[in-house]
């Protein structure tokens, strides 16, 4: 499915979202958010791209951060909102209406950590790559890119797992919700090229779903 479709859908019954993810992922989603943000420590000020319902980006509030979420969909947002207000979380949490396209408006080294939950699966390879470069430039010196996003896999056979898996999974989860995503090729080598050190990779069973940290080094020329 296109992000153009699938954030079509997605404008019309945002809420569907969160059920939708739950049922892709046999309700393991919470528990991978919780892994991703483990190093994200209390005043630390953290932007989270694409953050929809707000999923991701309560977590890191919750652990202490300052955070920002942005994401292109305003009816999302406001789902975010409400949980921000429910939660208690209004004083640590900002949304803004806005895409990757508008990340060279942030001001350089000016966070401690990105995140992003289930977003570059809905970007374009040069979406990704332009990402990519900007969150570089806005993290500071050693800042942390966490990501946990679907990819492709490599070997043969569990590209043929994953179709199995995937396919029947996929229709029934669109009849009853009408979500889903789709996979990232080579995103490590994409992060890597990009100048961030990866330290820390995880992969399930079939190595279609990766949780990842990097750190931002930054070379002396910038």
């Amino acid at each position: 499915m296109s992000s153009v479709i699938l954030m079509k859908v997605l404008e019309s019954s945002p809420k569907r979202y969160d059920r939708g993810m739950k049922i892709l992922f046999f309700g393991n989603l919470d528990q991978i958010y919780d892994r991703l943000i483990s190093d994200i420590q209390k005043g630390q000020k953290v932007l989270d791209i694409g953050c929809g319902t707000g999923a991701l980006i309560l977590k890191a509030a919750q652990r202490g951060a300052q955070v920002k979420g942005i994401d292109i969909n305003a009816q999302m947002l406001e789902v975010a909102k409400e949980k921000a207000e429910q939660w208690g979380l209004e004083q640590m949490t900002e949304f803004q209406e806005k895409g990757v396209s508008e990340l060279d408006k942030e001001e350089e080294a000016s966070y401690d950590a990105v995140t992003s939950g289930l977003c570059f699966s809905e970007l374009s390879e040069d979406e990704i790559r332009y990402a990519l470069r900007h969150i570089k430039r806005i993290l500071k010196k050693d800042g942390l890119l966490l990501i946990a996003d679907e990819v492709r896999p490599q070997n043969i056979l569990r590209k043929i797992i994953h179709w199995l898996i995937k396919i029947p999974l996929w229709i029934v989860t669109y009849i009853g919700t009408q979500t889903s995503t789709r996979a990232v090729r080579n995103l490590p080598d994409k992060i890597k090229q990009t100048g961030f050190l990866i330290e820390r990779m995880r992969f399930n069973s079939i190595r279609d779903f990766m949780e990842l940290k990097a750190r931002n080094r930054k070379d002396k020329a910038e």
